[in-house]
């Protein structure tokens, strides 16, 4: 018995709207569903990229802040690989995001970079 592959990761936004915006315009991933649960109060959008991983984007009243800096227990970030380090950074910081200076994982020797969800949550950029 093993595990075979990541169904999904569930975000929760303090800013539906925005981080739909964010999701699908800015950083492209594209809509399998959306619904608004009544009893909840609550959006879930699933948000597809290609055709290996899943976002769940969810919208709650009144959330609490994500601890995030010192470094909390938790999930850490997400990390997406992208064919062009450099050029993707450049068209982040267009979309008007603050993207962190490019480094080098000294293991691998690849470049990567972080920038930031509209919730702060922390993203991961890695060269293919």
């Amino acid at each position: 018995m093993r595990l075979e592959k990541i169904h999904h990761v569930a975000i929760i936004c303090s800013d539906y709207e925005k981080s739909k915006e964010f999701y699908t315009k800015v950083l492209g991933f594209k809509v399998v569903s959306e619904i608004y649960r009544e009893e909840r109060r609550s959006y879930k959008l699933d948000l597809s990229i290609g055709s290996h991983y899943q976002i769940e984007l969810f919208s709650f009243p009144d959330v609490p802040a994500r601890p995030s800096y010192p470094e909390a227990a938790g999930l850490r970030h997400l990390a997406f690989t992208v064919e062009n380090l450099s050029s993707y950074a450049n068209y982040l910081e267009k979309q008007g995001l603050e993207v962190e200076p490019i480094r080098i994982d000294p293991l691998t020797h690849k470049q990567f970079t972080f920038f930031t969800d509209p919730d702060g949550l922390p993203i991961e950029l890695y060269e293919k």
